[in-house]
């Protein structure tokens, strides 16, 4: 085991765990009643995911909890978020809990807390049931009633058990990728459109927030995708152009959840989608606010022939994940710094809640997985966090994004975020060497000393 030195040091308590998605690692698509969603749909049309291959069997975590949270229990991470498929509940959206479905996720929360690794419990992490998008979607705010039914269900199941509660992840994604490109399901390209999604999609947010409080969830929070946004240059046009989109990638999301406002230049724009109380709802107090971080982004202003003000470009001068992401640990701790000095008393304790790389290597000759890159990736963030909580910056913990290789939605199979290497043939679980690193750094901390 590598000195304390040779690893960054958090606080006594920190709480260190992994992430995953439904739809990215349990397969079992058509098993025990679940429901077609959003992803299942989108995978079957030609040309969307990049390798042509689907969530269906996916890493077969359905099949193998006993196996994956073994993993974890050998990691010695205390934190394990993953997240419910809502199709597995109620197949359709809609009615009546399906029991297989329920009893699937009362095992594996048994089987965690069995093995001393805490849930944190995301309610949607973009599998919506297809019976619904055929309705509208996030469109659609019929939807948002539909969520709050299928959080007090999931609640009323596992309250007593879940430490954490996530309602939505990365709303932003979910609403400008899903609908406003159409990179990720259900595939709608409507551009500025795309803000009823949004908006939905927050106030699904807070309906549920309260639906778990009344089952008697204690600890609930959010995990919202941030970047810092930087501008191609100092003129004033690519600057404007950064704001703008700052104000849709960030503040649209993160002011209606802490301020209970959108940011003053989106305003009108929401002015048709909103009703009376909406903000408030949204506003529900958070015991947490979750962060996932991944790279900062890099904004021109776009030219005349655009239908959006803005284009991203390629942040230089750093190294790249096999994404083509740019590596820049010193962002997150910006990020955090940034965040606090400007929301202070309306800023709950922070968890970073995804963060990770992509890093394509596999087992050599000898089964050994050589992922060093990763090692320098989570040594070098988790060191930005490090020096963000000296700063005063109240962090509880680190998910790494992703316990094991999974289905990285658009992308299908061909990008690596694991500390365990899956062979998708077989799905043979490796380790990967970051697996036996981020297991040592655990044992490091203080509270193992």
């Amino acid at each position: 085991m590598p000195s304390p030195q040779d690893v960054p040091m958090l606080p006594p308590g920190f709480r260190f765990g992994t992430s995953t998605a439904s739809y990215q690692v349990e397969g079992a698509v058509t098993e025990d009643g679940r429901g077609p969603s959003i992803w299942d749909t989108f995978c079957a049309q030609p040309g969307r995911i990049a390798d042509g291959s689907t969530g269906a069997v996916a890493c077969d975590h359905y099949h193998r909890v006993d196996e994956d949270v073994a993993l974890m229990r050998e990691l010695g991470t205390q934190g394990y978020r993953f997240s419910i498929a809502w199709p597995r509940i109620q197949p359709t959206g809609r009615g009546p809990a399906n029991a297989k479905g329920l009893a699937f996720y009362d095992r594996l929360i048994d089987t965690l807390l069995a093995n001393d690794v805490q849930p944190m419990v995301t309610l949607y992490h973009w599998d919506l049931p297809q019976a619904l998008e055929d309705d509208g979607g996030w469109l659609n705010r019929d939807t948002v009633e539909r969520f709050a039914e299928y959080a007090a269900i999931v609640g009323e199941a596992y309250a007593d058990r879940v430490e954490h509660w996530i309602p939505v992840n990365e709303p932003n994604v979910a609403s400008i990728q899903g609908y406003g490109t159409g990179v990720h399901a259900p595939g709608r390209a409507m551009l500025f459109d795309c803000l009823p999604a949004a908006h939905h999609l927050l106030l699904a947010h807070g309906r549920a927030a309260i639906e778990l409080r009344r089952a008697g969830a204690t600890s609930i929070g959010c995990a919202n995708n941030h970047a810092p946004i930087w501008p191609h240059s100092d003129d004033d046009a690519d600057v404007g152009a950064s704001k703008i989109f700052d104000a849709l990638w960030n503040g649209m999301f993160l002011e209606p959840m802490l301020l209970g406002r959108y940011p003053v230049d989106l305003m009108p724009l929401f002015e048709d989608v909103m009703a009376p109380g909406d903000l408030a709802t949204i506003r529900q107090p958070l015991d947490f606010y979750g962060v996932n971080y991944y790279n900062p982004i890099k904004i021109a202003a776009a030219g005349d022939e655009s239908d959006v003000p803005f284009e991203s470009r390629d942040v230089v001068g750093y190294p790249t994940t096999d994404f083509g992401w740019p590596v820049v640990p010193d962002a997150l701790r910006e990020w955090l710094v940034m965040f606090r000095a400007r929301f202070r008393a309306a800023l709950p304790p922070i968890y970073i809640t995804e963060s990770g790389c992509s890093y394509n290597m596999g087992p050599d000759e000898h089964g050994v997985v050589d992922d060093q890159p990763r090692i320098d990736y989570l040594r070098s963030h988790l060191n930005a966090v490090s020096e963000a909580i000296q700063r005063g910056v109240d962090v509880r913990g680190y998910y790494c994004w992703s316990l094991m290789d999974n289905f990285e939605w658009a992308e299908g199979f061909s990008q690596r975020f694991g500390l365990v290497h899956v062979d998708y043939e077989t799905l043979a679980r490796t380790r990967k060497k970051s697996f036996h690193w981020y297991a040592d750094l655990i044992k490091a901390q203080p509270q193992h000393l």
